[in-house]
């Protein structure tokens, strides 16, 4: 029964180390470049209503 133990903890703990490796890997630098786009990003809806309301 201990050895089933020491399987299933390998199996969980390399389960965890893989999902960590690919967030880590992938979805974190995805998850940077999609918020410095967004802040790059030009407001001009916003502008274009101010000018609007000026007239």
């Amino acid at each position: 029964m201990s050895v089933f133990g020491i399987v299933l903890f390998l199996l969980i703990g390399g389960m965890a180390f893989w999902m960590l490796l690919f967030l880590m890997g992938f979805v974190l630098p995805f998850w940077i470049s999609l918020g410095i786009s967004q802040q790059m990003r030009p407001k001009r809806v916003f502008e274009k209503e101010d000018d609007s309301e000026a007239k």
